[in-house]
């Protein structure tokens, strides 16, 4: 099936149809850098980076842009309140944005261009909007004449009485209308500006948006994307600026990425609910929340968020490691040729193709995931073979399956860390989580070595339940006894008491 993708503008999934053919222009709104980021931004930009490694995996040449919205009444009162000058402020939360997106091995777009340096061709815009008598100044302020503009609300299905109805009694009797919006302000003492035909002043936060993607991706490109909260009324006036300007259709779609739940409770910083992404990172790994954010639900819909659900996914990604150490050691063998069959082959043929066609039907990672989960686990089955003709076959089974594996993760990009490294940073903070004694476990280990060293199968395996039952999973190895925090490893792991036969 051809990629499919809810268009928020048409309200329906649409075929993906691209200006050039094999090409694709992509803008997706970037932060405002006035505070560190917090989980909301993670869902955002984690779906995004998906959708564009998703694009890539399909053979398409994607130019990526993202902004910096560096200019904002926020980040002006932020840098007052702490005596800086607001584009020292910017930066250093840009810089912040980027240790948190890198961690989460958000790939950086191809541009990023900040408000601060597109002044020109915002003032650019602004005139031609003028010109056409779509905007009008006012004192030094210019605002955009939105009943000028016919298509108005087609994005956020609105209409345009409706709004002026349910519209606040408007504070400045200036504008010609309560919902026209403010394309450039005046300067005011303190704030940083910029000449203009209307005087020194700053751009409004629309129209930047517009300038940024027209000037880089031309006056129609393919993709716009944003969080949910943008579409009204940010992208309703990107709309409205840019085919204002250019008389052209703006973006051919557009589409949304669903908001964070704390708890059941929607994030907002009145309620206290607003976790930063790098006070998550100090708990779980990076690959925990990116996992979380692909799989807990698909963008376009809210997605739940406690401690609980990371503590699943921390527990899920664990085990896809524990089964790659595991794979390394098991394709490391000299095993020889094989007869017969490949062991689950049809499942290893299928998986690339059931992957790619959740990922068609509008990204759908929730469903994209199920053949990588079944294929993890056919990978501990293949491994756990004993019979030396039929281990040789799972062995090229692993091997072709490994591969499969290492390809989807080009668009999951969570498996690719070496795992003893990834598996020890893990149970570092698993264990500092939960309060467990690591050196209470060392001892226990210890002391279960020398009960097997005895052959005192019995008391090995009571000291392996007195740990379980602590919340310590055992794995034993050929180089020695590992262990984790999360009762889900031991499930697919292959970890087994002394006394268990292994399968055949």
């Amino acid at each position: 099936m051809a990629l499919q993708i809810h268009d928020t503008l048409a309200g329906a999934k649409r075929p993906f149809e691209t200006l050039e053919p094999g090409k694709v222009r992509m803008y997706v709104c970037g932060v405002t850098p006035y505070a560190p980021c917090h989980i909301g931004h993670a869902r955002c930009y984690v779906a995004w980076d998906v959708i564009y490694r998703y694009l890539r995996f399909s053979g398409l040449a994607v130019t990526y842009v993202r902004n910096f919205t560096d200019v904002d009444d926020k980040i002006i009162k932020r840098a007052q309140e702490r005596g800086l000058d607001p584009l020292d402020l910017a930066n250093e939360f840009i810089a912040s944005f980027y240790a948190d997106m890198d961690a989460l091995g958000i790939a950086r777009p191809h541009h990023e261009p900040r408000v601060s340096a597109s002044i020109g061709a915002i003032v650019e815009l602004v005139q031609r909007l003028v010109q056409r008598d779509l905007a009008y100044a006012v004192d030094g302020d210019v605002y955009y004449a939105v009943e000028k503009f016919d298509g108005y609300g087609k994005l956020s299905k609105r209409s345009l009485d409706d709004m002026q109805a349910g519209a606040r009694v408007e504070v400045d009797p200036r504008k010609r209308n309560p919902m026209d919006f403010a394309l450039w302000k005046t300067a005011k003492p303190g704030e940083p500006s910029w000449d203009s035909p209307w005087g020194k002043g700053r751009p409004g936060w629309h129209i930047e948006c517009s300038a940024m993607s027209m000037g880089l991706l031309g006056e129609t490109f393919d993709l716009h994307g944003g969080g949910r909260d943008l579409v009204f009324p940010h992208h309703e006036n990107e709309i409205a600026q840019s085919e204002g300007a250019s008389g052209k259709p703006y973006a051919r779609y557009w589409a949304h990425n669903g908001f964070i739940n704390i708890d059941a409770q929607k994030m907002s910083k009145s309620l206290g609910n607003v976790f930063d992404v790098a006070d998550i990172l100090r708990r779980y790994e990076p690959q925990v929340l990116r996992y979380f954010l692909m799989t807990g639900s698909n963008y376009r819909d809210p997605i739940n968020f406690s401690d609980g659900m990371l503590d699943e996914a921390a527990g899920r990604v664990a085990y896809y490691y524990e089964t790659l150490r595991k794979a390394a050691d098991f394709l490391a063998e000299s095993l020889g040729a094989f007869e017969g069959p490949l062991p689950g082959i049809q499942t290893i043929d299928a998986l690339e193709a059931r992957f790619r066609e959740a990922m068609d039907d509008d990204f759908a990672t929730v469903r994209a995931i199920v053949p990588v989960i079944e294929g993890f686990k056919l990978l501990n089955e293949l491994m756990v073979t004993r019979k030396a003709k039929k281990r040789a076959a799972a062995q090229a089974s692993a091997r072709k399956l490994m591969a499969t594996l290492i390809k989807v993760d080009e668009v999951l990009n969570v498996f690719g860390e070496p795992p003893a490294e990834y598996l020890a940073r893990h149970r570092a903070k698993a264990a500092e989580r939960r309060g467990v004694d690591t050196e209470w476990v060392a001892r226990r280990i210890a002391d279960r070595v020398a009960a097997r060293v005895g052959r005192d199968w019995a008391e090995a395996d009571a000291i392996r339940d007195e740990l379980l039952a602590g919340g310590i999973v055992l794995m034993d190895h050929a180089d020695g006894t590992d262990w984790s925090v999360d009762d889900v490893v031991a499930l697919a792991a292959g970890g087994t008491h002394t006394g268990e036969a292994a399968t055949e």
